[in-house]
């Protein structure tokens, strides 16, 4: 089984931290915390790996926060 990391998904879709792909948002951690309903500090916790989500948190972020679409396929 392959696992792959927040930080090997987020470069892959996202681009390398401190590129222009990675960077085009340029939304503030409160912005996105109010998108979502969030504290500040619970965005931090997510961008740095500090913190456990929920598949609704992960699809509020995704969604509602960034305007993306969340797409999850389980392969057995």
């Amino acid at each position: 089984m392959n696992t792959t990391s927040l930080d090997q998904i987020k470069d892959r879709y996202y681009g390398e931290k401190g590129t222009p792909e990675r960077d085009q948002r340029a939304m503030t951690q409160a912005e996105l915390a109010d998108r979502i309903e969030k504290k500040r500090s619970f965005i931090s916790k997510v961008e740095n790996d500090s913190g456990n989500i929920t598949l609704k948190t992960l699809y509020d972020i995704i969604e509602r926060g960034l305007g993306g679409k969340l797409k999850i396929e389980v392969q057995l």
